[in-house]
């Protein structure tokens, strides 16, 4: 390993309009065994910029708040080695360390990450038996077991398509959100249906399994084989069985819930997608215009 190392971090901070505005600028630092991403970020702090921005806590991967695109890459700062990421960046080149690009910029590496409290708000907490004293099988724990590793450094969210490049933060519930319903809606001793809440309300139809998330999980959660198309297939089960639908049409089976106000879906589907990918081309071509401007402003000064 080289005894230093170049990052060229972002440095800035949303501008009048919310849209981030900064600039990538390099840091050399010297480089010691088996020091991880954060460390240099500290190092940096330390020695160069005491400014500079970056959201912590535990060190260890399990509080997931050092969340960041390293060399491109969303990853938890605090989980990546050095070694590894010298081995990856070409020779001369400097290591890049940005904020995740999905969620509204505070400050350099720091984010809002605030839509994923009010998404949790969301879903309605597990409804089991009155009986303090929970038993089930241990098989059923151990399928439950894989999900409850997440550490929310919603890193998958940051790389989910959906939120990323079509922000439709309303709409869908995102990777992260999938696995606490999958959680909820395979718990042995639940008695809620959610099933129809996640059809409508976060619009699991919306996900088309690129599996990008379950890439980028530092716990290893097989985020879209074990959540997501389980989940998937108990929308299809539900709503589209024609057994199913037989079987309530003889009163076998109770009926459907009354449909969500919010449809994601058919045509309405495709409108709103339609208006949604509208709004967001007219945003960026607004942005690249703003841009535009304050390189303009600039060289004139």
């Amino acid at each position: 390993m080289n005894n230093q190392v170049t990052f060229r971090v972002f440095r800035g901070e949303p501008d009048a309009d919310g849209d981030p505005f900064g600039q990538m600028i390099d840091y050399t630092v010297d480089l010691d065994e088996g020091m991880v991403v954060l460390d240099v970020i500290h190092r940096i702090q330390a020695e160069h910029a005491p400014d500079l921005s970056c959201r912590w806590n535990c060190k260890a991967g399990k509080c997931g708040s050092c969340s960041a695109e390293v060399n491109g890459k969303p990853r938890l700062m605090c989980m990546t080695r050095m070694e590894d990421i010298m081995a990856e960046t070409p020779g001369g080149e400097p290591v890049l360390v940005k904020p995740m690009q999905a969620f509204p910029l505070t400050r350099d590496l720091v984010t809002d990450t605030s839509w994923a409290y009010d998404t949790d708000r969301r879903i309605f907490p597990i409804n089991g038996p009155e009986d303090p004293d929970w038993e089930f099988y241990q098989e059923e724990a151990d399928r439950l077991q894989e999900f409850r590793s997440c550490v929310e450094c919603m890193l998958c969210v940051n790389t989910c398509h959906v939120l990323r490049e079509h922000g439709m933060f309303d709409e869908f519930a995102g990777p992260r959100f999938f696995v606490r319903l999958a959680s909820l809606e395979m718990h042995p001793l639940d008695t809620g249906n959610r099933i129809p809440h996640i059809k409508d309300d976060f619009g699991i139809g919306y996900c088309n399994i690129t599996k990008c998330c379950t890439e980028v999980c530092p716990a290893g959660i097989k985020i879209t084989d074990n959540a997501i198309i389980p989940l998937k297939e108990r929308v299809v089960t539900e709503f589209y069985d024609p057994l199913a639908t037989i079987a309530r049409m003889l009163g076998i089976k109770e009926k459907l819930p009354e449909p969500s106000p919010r449809l994601h879906f058919g045509d309405a589907n495709v409108k709103v997608a339609e208006r949604a990918l509208k709004e967001e081309r007219s945003r960026a071509e607004e942005a690249r215009k703003q841009e535009r401007a304050r390189v303009e402003r600039a060289r004139r000064r």
